[in-house]
């Protein structure tokens, strides 16, 4: 299998825990957009029907859309049944880094207001160490941006602000800047979150922790599914 093969069949698999009458959050990014497809090929060949999409950003919000999915957002439905997005590294307690397509910030709201946050990968995103292979990106406020690459840097990163195919900065949907943060290997991730969360002009980061209540996996021999630990 390819590993745009991996990726559907483990969108596919998880589309299959989407029942009639779910509120369903919708992912962003490259994995996710399988699910969405999936979901909306469903609801057309009226497999499933009566649901609600939450869309994590502007794009997936459009996207879903033009896919004919029914629409709300959380203000109308603050509870979510289930939430299906990709990551862009996954350790072994389920800890993820997401963020690699801009928008973590919604797709944070979102998770914690899922019941279940089923998160979709090929099976190069499984790591030992959050850190191995993606960086930590961080939303800041414009203001001062380059206080915030100081700040980033003393926690020990090599930071650089995301910018756009023209090199302006990448702008997300709330208007803020991204600098992607490369930690290497993070032993202490809450330690990190906790100190990006206590800093002024720090929107969000990228690292979701606690949050995924189940991983699929596309390898080679088929989906694997991978459960959070009981806590």
């Amino acid at each position: 299998m390819t590993e745009q093969e991996r990726k559907r069949a483990a969108a596919e698999a998880a589309v299959e825990l989407v029942s009639p009458g779910m509120v369903v959050g919708l992912g962003h990014g490259s994995t996710a957009r399988y699910a969405l497809v999936k979901i909306a090929e469903l609801l057309h060949a009226r497999k499933l029907k009566n649901i609600v999409g939450i869309p994590c950003s502007a794009q997936v919000a459009r996207e879903a859309g033009e896919l004919g999915i029914p629409l709300g957002d959380l203000n109308d439905f603050p509870q979510v049944d289930l939430t299906i997005d990709g990551a862009d590294e996954v350790d072994p307690q389920l800890n993820v880094i997401k963020g690699g397509g801009g928008a973590f910030l919604r797709e944070k709201i979102v998770a914690q207001a899922s019941r279940r946050e089923i998160i979709v990968v090929d099976e190069r995103k499984l790591s030992r160490v959050l850190g191995n292979h993606a960086p930590v990106p961080v939303e800041i406020v414009p203001f001062a941006w380059k206080a915030q690459v100081r700040f980033l840097e003393g926690l020990g990163a090599r930071a650089e602000l995301r910018r756009d195919r023209s090199g302006s900065p990448w702008v997300t949907d709330q208007g803020n800047w991204i600098v992607d943060c490369w930690f290497g290997p993070i032993n202490d991730p809450r330690g990190l979150a906790r100190a990006l969360e206590g800093r002024a002009g720090v929107v969000e980061h990228g690292l979701f922790l606690g949050l995924a209540t189940e991983v699929f996996v596309g390898t080679a021999q088929g989906v694997r599914l991978i459960e959070a630990p009981a806590k």
